[in-house]
């Protein structure tokens, strides 16, 4: 399932717009009871369409937005480690090829991830990056040092420090760093180039159907700035690899994710 739903969606988009529910309405002409109840999850194709333009949202896409779905993937290299966290979920990702053992993020709870990787039989892990320092994200960190792990990343604690531009050879595979702050300052992608398809790991930045939240107005500018420069010129075939919800494609999400 999507990690947000479409009351999600437009909570984030008024609060990056520093619009009331009633300023939204009155922009996109409708009445206020109407916006309120669309927020509730009373979902009308018609309060969609005219709710996106006036919030700078895909119109199509929110419109779409309940039933969307990414088709699922074939990721022959890449592991999907969902995890909990408190009352959620969020995910780490495994790299593993012939010769590369790559990570992205660690979880939340201090030993999720590492049992996880232990209960599939990983070899020692190469590298761990970190997309930005939310405690879901960093949280089995202290877990991977005590095994001598590399750990890479932003301003994160007893990390190397790498930053956007900043490339790592790993095996046959080339981590790169962007700069995807906005919901989290710093946060960092990463583009993973040496496997059959292309490779964009978005922690919070990107999810699929929505993006992370952001905490101001400036903040979510912000993030859709980065996104816009970030993805420009990737093939709709990249694929991209969320901190929470199923992995999914550039092509889809410009489709079907309403901030895109």
């Amino acid at each position: 399932m999507l990690e947000d739903d479409f009351t999600y969606v437009i909570r984030k988009a008024l609060k990056g717009a520093a619009l009331a529910p009633s300023e939204a309405a009155a922009r996109a002409g409708l009445s206020e009871n109407s916006v309120l109840s669309f927020l509730r999850g009373n979902f009308t194709t018609e309060v969609a369409l005219r709710l996106a333009p006036a919030l700078g949202l895909n119109a199509s896409a929110l419109a779409h937005h309940p039933s969307y779905l990414p088709k699922p993937l074939a990721l022959p290299f890449i592991h999907r480690l969902d995890m909990p966290f408190e009352q959620e979920r969020v995910n780490a990702w495994l790299v593993w090829t012939h010769d590369a053992v790559v990570l992205f993020d660690t979880g939340y709870q201090p030993s999720s991830c590492s049992v996880a990787l232990d209960a599939i039989g990983v070899p020692p892990l190469q590298r761990i990056f970190i997309t930005h320092g939310h405690v879901d994200h960093v949280g089995g960190i202290p877990s991977f040092l005590a095994r001598g792990n590399d750990i890479l990343g932003s301003s994160i604690d007893r990390a190397r420090l790498m930053k956007p531009g900043d490339a790592v050879q790993c095996g046959s595979l080339t981590v790169r760093a962007c700069d995807l702050s906005g919901h989290a300052d710093p946060a960092l992608g990463f583009h993973i180039d040496g496997l059959p398809s292309p490779v964009l790991v978005t922690g919070d930045a990107l999810f699929a159907g929505s993006i992370g939240g952001c905490a101001t107005p400036a903040s979510y500018q912000h993030a859709l700035l980065r996104l816009r420069e970030n993805l420009a010129g990737l093939s709709p075939a990249t694929i991209l690899l969320p901190g929470h919800g199923p992995a999914t494609t550039l092509g889809e999400e410009r489709a079907s994710n309403p901030f895109l």
